[in-house]
């Protein structure tokens, strides 16, 4: 029992107080470290920017960012009509499913002005609030991703909730660690960028206990507080899910491995839903998933959803599609892009 205890492997007053001096230190840095550099991704600079110069290389990847071609696009329509309001990215490690981010990303630096970037991210833990705000910055080999603790903290006060009692979920959570690598690789040489993490798990819940999202007054009022927020700030804004799809096979809890046939139904129901994402129809997405009780363990659940609320309708297209297939399971993914 000693060694076990010594290794944190027991529940006991050793393990409760090493826990205790984790989270205490991650509280008080002002800095979210980069959990996953050096395992999910390169973990020097030099060398993560040239793997992900690499996803955007066709077949996989759309090609470079047309960097004289993004005024003129924009130039065309001064309403902002054609601009990027938001993207659906996966956050797959970038081994498994790198060249699927560049398809959203490359679109998000051609067609969008925003200088900041509220990031909606999956909690994979689950929480025990619907919503996590960070007044910390992500770091990342890159450099670190600013955050807007301005408009954390107006958003925080107009949400009439607590907003930061489930911060600590943000401290090994991947999903918006891989966009806030993303955002500093596009933006560091070319403007001044801050971002809006926010960890998100209410939609399972809500499906679960047969409810909608909305039924939890939480929930709207955070959304609702956003949408506030952002126009109050008069700032130029992109909204970004970093969200995966469907989770199938052994390792998932099925009993079976998923045979090529079940590959293509499960593409076929992740199309049907994203057809619901394209249209901006965050009630319609939430029934395509609730209505089989999820069968297909959608993860980016709360993040798109969120996401969706949020911009009020919007024109989107899925602009790549991927599975990543293994014996023991399958994990779905997306680039879209909302209009």
């Amino acid at each position: 029992a000693e060694p076990l205890d010594q290794q944190s492997s027991l529940h006991s007053p050793g393990f409760a107080d090493r826990r205790a001096a984790i989270d205490a230190g991650f509280l008080a840095a002002p800095t979210r470290p980069a959990t996953h550099a050096g395992s999910a991704y390169a973990g020097e600079g030099s060398e993560l920017r040239a793997m992900i110069d690499g996803f955007f290389e066709p077949p996989d990847g759309p090609g470079p960012i047309d960097e004289r071609g993004a005024p003129l696009r924009l130039g065309r329509a001064d309403d902002g009509a054609s601009e990027i309001r938001a993207i659906i990215a996966p956050h797959i490690d970038f081994h498994r499913g790198g060249p699927a981010y560049t398809w959203a990303y490359r679109e998000l630096a051609e067609r969008s002005r925003a200088d900041l970037f509220v990031i909606f991210g999956t909690c994979h833990s689950g929480m025990e609030h619907p919503f996590a705000l960070t007044r910390k910055d992500y770091a990342s080999p890159v450099g670190d991703a600013t955050d807007d603790r301005d408009l954390v903290e107006a958003l925080a006060a107009r949400a009439r909730q607590d907003c930061f009692g489930s911060e600590l979920a943000h401290r090994m959570e991947h999903s918006i660690e891989f966009q806030a690598v993303f955002l500093r690789y596009l933006y560091a040489s070319r403007r001044k960028v801050t971002i809006v993490p926010v960890l998100a798990s209410f939609a399972h819940e809500a499906m679960l206990s047969g409810q909608r999202p909305d039924d939890d007054p939480r929930v709207p009022r955070f959304l609702e507080a956003m949408a506030e927020t952002i126009a109050a700030s008069g700032r130029r804004v992109a909204l970004i899910a970093g969200a995966d799809l469907a989770h199938m096979g052994p390792r998932f809890g099925d009993p079976e491995p998923i045979s090529p046939v079940e590959l293509e139904q499960i593409q076929r129901e992740d199309g049907e839903m994203l057809e619901t994402v394209a249209a901006g129809d965050p009630a319609a997405f939430f029934e395509s998933v609730a209505r089989d009780g999820d069968r297909r363990r959608i993860c980016g659940f709360s993040p798109i959803y969120a996401m969706l609320r949020i911009l009020g309708g919007a024109a989107g297209e899925v602009k790549r599609y991927g599975q990543w297939p293994d014996p023991n399971g399958v994990v779905t993914f997306a680039s879209v892009v909302l209009e």
